[in-house]
């Protein structure tokens, strides 16, 4: 809300802070509205929602990863117990005598 006392445009101001511009429209009215009661908690302040965000999108991006290495091992673990397989079912009793 200061930004947008100070000057700044509503769109400039969404963007920056990452919030629709209808929420600081809103925000805008209740503090003319309420004044100094419009805003009584203790609210985050757009770096930290945007540091957040940024982090949620990393952990989402970790958890796809881990889920696919998970796939990937999976796979490999399939492929060396069939290899395990199929080798000792190749050494048949009559296979050695020769």
């Amino acid at each position: 809300m200061r930004r947008l006392e100070l000057g700044a445009s509503i769109a400039e101001v969404a963007r920056a802070c990452e919030v629709n511009p209808n929420v600081l429209h809103r925000w805008r009215r209740e503090l003319a509205e309420r004044g100094a009661k419009a805003f009584s908690g203790n609210g985050k302040s757009c770096s930290q929602e945007s540091q957040i965000a940024e982090l949620e999108r990393k952990v989402g991006r970790q958890a796809m990863e881990i889920d696919f290495l998970r796939r990937c091992l999976q796979r490999v673990e399939e492929q060396r117990k069939l290899q395990v397989l199929t080798t000792r079912s190749s050494f048949t009793p009559a296979s050695r005598r020769k």
